[in-house]
């Protein structure tokens, strides 16, 4: 299907072509058809927002609350990429783009913003009515079913335009065809390499390799680690059986940033068969996962009990325990138990255990090991990507001029909170403009 022979030059048959139907590839779309161009949209799946339609299976974190200069560090080592496409289009405009579409928010004692009924259906479906049914502007054409397989920049006497190739999925004929496609502009929002069945499986890395765009590896973000058992790999049979799928909830993470930076941050994590996961070890998945690239390990450390003062945890623990047990006593005395106990005896040796110093430190800085993340496809989202020395400023690509980059396709990554859902529309937003720019004539 993808063959090397060229394509041949072919005058465009598309005005505008987006190939990926998440939220980046959607809001470029919207736009860009009530700016009155014509646009295609092509994805690979039978129907768009798969990932947006299961990120809102447990409640649609739409975006946070907090200042924007707050907001953009969550980006990490990228948020001096997307700080000026985050101050255009932000938190702010994206509750009031849910708003224009029906949908009330409300902010969550977190500063997480959630859609008022907390499901990302009807926002999606009232989305969709809106792009096919536009009150101003051209509808947006849906090819479903296509799969890019190959894209080239062609000529037409003086102009340049993109050719892609699909493979198309003819449901009628019950096969495969090649379709192809000649398009003025273009817009990628492919997507990262996590949740392949849901249409993102990285399979545009290659592709656009071979045109000279430089993509840095896909790797896993906001995902789970395994962990450094005090005699080997994982945890013991025994804590593995008894406690996975537990949560260590009002807890504190503290690790380093990749800078040696210290961070620290509250909330909840869950254990696992294979270590830890959740939303407390996704703030810290990037630093860990530098560190492990560089290291071979890296490790964090977890305040059981974060209301307590080290002086408050050491005279508790010091207390005579009499005939009790060790559990018994750090129960009652703390109200420590279930997994967070199960943690310290699965980690501490018998002599920390019971000397009440090493003890009470280990309850309020227990270091915890982690050798790897799992695998890049049970991951939430992706680091890596096109690297951003690939892009103009506007995300259009170097070597495929009319061509533009959005969503996590990008290399940027942003922990689970609405940053992730933000960004990537922020950048559709940014691509949008800049194409609809180019197009009149007057790009900057």
């Amino acid at each position: 299907m993808n063959s090397s022979k060229p394509m041949p030059p072919a005058s465009p048959n598309v005005e505008v072509a987006i190939v990926g139907g998440g939220p980046a590839g959607l809001m470029a779309a919207e736009l860009l058809s009530a700016w009155g161009h014509e646009v295609h949209l092509f994805d690979a799946m039978p129907s768009v927002g798969r990932k947006f339609l299961l990120a809102g299976r447990g409640g649609l974190n739409l975006t946070h609350a907090e200042p924007h200069d707050q907001f953009v560090l969550r980006y990490g080592s990228h948020r001096h990429q997307l700080a000026s496409v985050l101050q255009a289009w932000g938190a702010s405009e994206l509750r009031e783009w849910a708003h224009s579409l029906g949908t009330e928010t409300f902010v969550g004692t977190s500063g997480r913003v959630f859609p008022k009924e907390m499901k990302a259906a009807p926002l999606l479906r009232a989305w969709l009515h809106r792009l096919r049914h536009p009150q101003s502007g051209t509808p947006v054409q849906f090819h479903m079913r296509h799969k890019l397989v190959r894209i080239e920049s062609v000529s037409q006497g003086p102009a340049r335009h993109t050719a892609l190739e699909f493979q198309a999925q003819d449901l009628a004929a019950d096969k495969l065809r090649t379709s192809h496609v000649v398009a003025k502009t273009v817009i990628l929002a492919l997507g990262g390499g996590s949740w392949a069945r849901l249409g993102s499986d990285g399979a545009w890395v290659p592709l656009l390799q071979a045109q000279g765009v430089p993509v840095h590896a896909l790797q896993a973000a906001n995902c789970g680690f395994h962990v450094v058992g005090r005699t080997g790999a994982g945890w013991t049979p025994f804590f593995e059986t008894r406690f996975a799928g537990h949560p260590l909830k009002s807890v504190t993470l503290s690790w380093r940033s990749a800078q040696g930076e210290p961070i620290k941050r509250q909330g909840e994590f869950v254990a696992t068969t294979y270590g830890v996961e959740g939303s407390l070890i996704y703030n810290a998945s990037a630093d860990l996962r530098s560190q492990i690239n560089q290291h071979g390990e890296a490790e964090f450390q977890l305040d059981l009990l974060p209301d307590r003062s080290l002086a408050k945890v050491l005279q508790e623990v010091s207390h005579p325990r009499g005939t009790r047990s060790l559990s018994s006593h750090l129960k009652s005395r703390l109200g420590l138990e279930g997994v967070k106990m199960a943690l310290l005896n699965e980690l501490l040796s018998p002599e920390q255990l019971h000397d009440p110093l090493r003890l009470a430190e280990a309850i309020k800085a227990l270091t915890i090991k982690v050798s790897a993340t799992r695998p890049l496809d049970e991951a939430i989202s992706t680091a890596g990507g096109v690297a951003w020395d690939g892009l103009l400023p506007t995300l259009e690509i170097k070597a495929l001029p009319g061509v533009f980059c959005a969503g996590e396709m990008l290399d940027w990554e942003a922990p689970t909170g609405g940053y992730l859902l933000t960004g990537s529309m922020a950048t559709g937003v940014c691509a949008a403009k800049a194409l609809h720019q180019k197009m009149k004539g007057d790009e900057p």
